[in-house]
């Protein structure tokens, strides 16, 4: 670089073009070999040396939720192929908004991870304004898991199964609530959609979570969730709820008994809350590679489909490219969706 400063500064400018031009000519020449070297050493040390200290995964949500137990699963076995820590950070409130938002100004260093979900593409459908871009802000490392949706309710309501429900809250108009992990999430967009598809009038009451939801559903404060099956899957083998349907297209292999909102009711219905991870923007390419290569590993481990599948968890994987394409075709699906349902936040 001082030589060809020296250069410019003489004004010689055909000496100049003469100097690069013999550099490039003799590959790693006296003038381009430090600069290629640079490069490489960085891409070497990018790739190498991370990471080097405990990475931090944000999650959205407050403990104990679907989210949260799934990202613990993935996280603990993470660790353990990285050789650093990766130490889950719970971040809840305004429905996944504002651990997204944290990521997003995170330094994209790799040191930041998002354990995100559906949330990121339902947010901008429901908010008229965001402090993060979900295209913009974030880059795809890869899909992890989606959990089917199950429609619960308090054991006390006087009902068997799905039509049994819509004509009781039909019959209720004004009186029935229902709670959600929060508002513009999945499960507030779910149960918003099933209300509308099903020709019922509910109240939304959001939580900060599945968990404090789950509670005041069991003691009756709200009458109804359409949450996640790993969340709602102990309270429903104890008697604390009962389960009238799952929102996929196809039965749950772990409540392989109960029907779908589609077989039962409302062809077409499906819902799910998908999980995957995602970085900000601008973290160094060889780094999503290896997250995503350990992502696969994890996913593929034995023990983790177990814990998972076990849970009624469905395991999903791919390429950072292809959880890109499934990030954007979401944003379009769930734009619709949330038109159709009436569902806005503000």
């Amino acid at each position: 670089m001082n030589v060809l400063k020296a250069v410019k500064n003489s004004g010689v400018k055909h000496q100049r073009r003469a100097l690069l031009c013999k550099a490039s000519a003799l590959g790693a020449g006296w003038l381009a070999a430090p600069l290629l070297a640079g490069s490489m050493a960085s891409t070497a040390q990018a790739q190498t040396s991370w990471p080097t200290k405990p990475i931090r995964m944000v999650i959205a949500f407050p403990p104990g939720g679907p989210t949260d137990i799934v990202s613990r699963i993935i996280a603990s076995e993470l660790a353990r192929l990285l050789g650093q820590q990766v130490v889950v950070e719970n971040r809840p409130g305004a429905g996944g908004n504002l651990g997204a938002e944290q990521v997003a100004r995170a330094a994209a260093d790799g040191y930041t991870i998002f354990y995100n979900t559906s949330a990121i593409t339902i947010a901008p459908a429901l908010y008229s304004k965001l402090n993060y871009d979900p295209l913009k802000d974030f880059a795809a490392v890869g899909l992890a898991a989606t959990v089917p949706l199950v429609l619960v309710i308090n054991p006390q309501v006087p009902v068997k199964n799905l039509r049994e429900f819509v004509d009781w809250a039909k019959a209720r108009k004004g009186q029935i609530n229902f709670g959600s992990s929060g508002s513009g999430t999945i499960t507030h967009l779910a149960a918003a959609q099933l209300a509308k598809d099903a020709g019922f009038s509910a109240t939304h009451v959001p939580y900060k979570g599945s968990a404090p939801g789950m509670l005041d559903l069991a003691s009756g404060q709200v009458q109804f969730m359409v949450d996640t099956i790993n969340s709602t899957l102990p309270m429903i083998r104890d008697g604390r709820l009962r389960a009238l349907a799952v929102a996929t297209s196809k039965r749950s292999s772990v409540l392989p008994e109960l029907p779908t909102i589609a077989e039962s009711l409302i062809p077409g219905f499906e819902m799910s809350a998908w999980q995957g991870i995602v970085v900000p923007t601008g973290t160094p390419a060889s780094i999503i590679s290896r997250l995503n290569t350990e992502l696969q590993k994890v996913l593929a481990s034995s023990e983790v489909r177990s814990k998972l599948l076990a849970s009624g968890t469905e395991i999903l994987g791919g390429s950072p490219e292809q959880y890109s394409s499934y990030i954007q075709q979401e944003l379009k699906r769930f734009a619709q969706l949330a038109r159709e349902a009436g569902a806005r936040i503000d």
